[in-house]
């Protein structure tokens, strides 16, 4: 858990493209955050109350639109990298995943057994999940491409269905 300073502001806004319906919301040092799919406000809300209490919610959608335009590019299919900065704290464990969900190519899937194994806890796969699950930034750090050994689809943070839309946007099929 992070202790907001005093005065800490994260500045959100909702991105509306196509049929996608995000918030998302960053601090002065980047992207923190990218919601569910269609999830209320109060998700945003609980999540920075949690992780930054004291922190001030503000909508900025000025702020937010490099971030806003690099994610509706990526759901155009026109993007398959992510440049703008984020700020993710996690443990060092999770940070470790996050970095190995970063290296998984467009249009590639991994397992956990293969996470587990890229930062050297080859038994942890249900630690890897763990990690995954509380990625904050859905989209720019691909958590989505991680599937079961046999290739099943498996949980999300997003639900299934978001899922099943981002692996099928990086294989080229229509969403």
């Amino acid at each position: 858990m992070t202790i907001a300073q005093k005065g800490q502001v994260v500045r959100w806004s909702r991105i509306e493209h196509g049929t996608w319906r995000l918030h998302v919301a960053a601090t002065e040092r980047g992207l923190c955050y990218i919601g569910s799919p269609d999830m209320p406000f109060e998700q945003l809300e609980a999540w920075v109350s949690a992780r930054m209490p004291g922190a001030a919610l503000v909508r900025d959608d000025a702020a937010l639109a490099p971030y806003a335009r690099e994610l509706t590019e990526y759901l155009d299919g026109a993007r398959r990298t992510f440049e703008a900065p984020v700020d993710m704290k996690g443990t060092a464990f999770q940070q470790a995943v996050w970095q190995a969900l970063l290296g998984i190519p467009y249009g590639e899937t991994r397992s956990y057994s293969e996470i587990a194994a890229l930062v050297d806890r080859p038994s942890a796969m249900r630690a890897v999940g763990a990690a995954i699950g509380a990625n904050p930034v859905l989209v720019c750090v691909p958590c989505h491409r991680v599937v079961g050994k046999s290739g099943a689809m498996t949980g999300y943070r997003g639900g299934l269905e978001m899922k099943t839309r981002l692996l099928e946007l990086e294989r080229g099929v229509r969403v």
